[in-house]
């Protein structure tokens, strides 16, 4: 959930700038301060702080790599650009290689082309 500076952040200085298809909203301060410039933040939909829910595009914008607004009509600039997937470490769908614990604790036999370090 945002917090409370946050919030009141946005309501004294924040000056909305955009909203992506996602519905997060997009925000900088109305003026920069003597020799900074504007700080950018991001208000996620529902609440939930995952920065891996902005855009490749959004993202761009928020680290200052591009000045200016991306197109809300273009949520995909790019062709190989995919839909977002979550962040999903924590749950029970996170990936897990062979040999984790949670995926019974068993690798595959070593094929034999594994020859151990020993200092001479």
């Amino acid at each position: 959930m945002t917090n409370s500076i946050t919030r009141l952040t946005t309501w004294l200085h924040g000056e909305f700038v955009g909203e992506d298809p996602l519905g997060n909203k997009y925000y900088q301060t109305r003026k920069a301060r003597a020799g900074l410039r504007r700080r950018r933040w991001a208000i996620y939909k529902g609440g939930v702080e995952d920065p891996t829910l902005a855009p490749p595009a959004w993202h761009a914008w928020l680290h200052y790599t591009i000045d200016a607004f991306p197109k809300a009509d273009d949520p995909h600039a790019r062709p190989w650009e995919r839909p977002h997937i979550p962040n999903l470490t924590g749950t029970s769908q996170a990936y897990r290689p062979p040999g984790h614990t949670l995926m019974g604790g068993q690798r595959d036999k070593a094929t034999g082309d594994y020859e151990a370090w020993s200092p001479e």
